[in-house]
């Protein structure tokens, strides 16, 4: 997708969107797009969830890692535990979380505007996006009333798009983030959280654009799906 055609869809939403916030959320995009990836502002992000429906599911941990030129600043990294409505019932057998971990986390509500707030201005980054992009739509409409449409670098398209160019059919398994991370060398983190995972994702997003050659002529548009 090319950067004059994202631009205009971003300041089409601009237009449509009824909430100061997102509106300029939007336009802190927008100058963004034509940028070599290496020097725009990056935000590797994940989620764990209690399952894969966002209309029926809940967040549980938001895990935020910045690239920054082309670095990442492990200071920079964060996470946030998100509080539930009920239990995380054997959700937890996937991403460790259990309910007493649960006692001092944030509400949703407070997740949301902590969310905005570290995004602004910079581009997404995440492994396989939509599910992720999802959630936090869904979370955002039912706090602020506001419909938004997330756009994200996407690391899993990335891949598939250039094993795809070498292989006509892919073996099963072979687009989960450590697959991935195997292929450019990366090690495989024991710990699983929405903090580690949003690590590996940023590691990844590096390694990939190491491989096209190294970012000075790719432009943020270049990679977005």
């Amino acid at each position: 997708m090319g950067a004059w055609l994202i631009n205009a869809t971003l300041k089409w939403r601009t237009l449509r969107c009824n909430h100061s916030l997102f509106k300029d959320y939007y336009q802190s995009l927008i100058p963004l797009m034509r940028l070599p990836v290496t020097q725009a502002p990056l935000m590797a992000m994940d989620l764990e969830m209690t399952g894969l429906d966002p209309l029926k599911d809940q967040i549980l941990s938001i895990g935020l890692v910045p690239i920054v030129n082309g670095v990442i600043p492990l200071d920079g990294a964060q996470q946030k535990l998100v509080q539930i409505r009920g239990s995380v019932g054997q959700s937890a057998t996937i991403h460790g979380i259990l309910d007493n971990h649960l006692a001092e986390a944030v509400t949703i509500e407070e997740a949301m505007a902590w969310f905005v707030a570290q995004t602004r201005g910079h581009v997404l980054v995440a492994h396989h996006s939509p599910l992720d992009c999802r959630f936090l739509q869904q979370d955002i409409l039912h706090i602020y009333r506001q419909a938004i449409v997330l756009t994200a670098i996407d690391t899993l398209v990335l891949e598939k798009n250039r094993l795809l160019r070498e292989h006509s059919v892919l073996k099963e398994g072979s687009l989960r983030l450590g697959a991935c991370r195997e292929r450019y060398g990366l090690p495989i983190y024991g710990a699983h959280s929405a903090l580690t995972d949003a690590l590996a994702c940023a590691e990844l997003l590096l390694a990939q654009v190491a491989a096209m050659g190294g970012g000075a002529d790719i432009s943020v548009a270049d990679l977005l799906s």
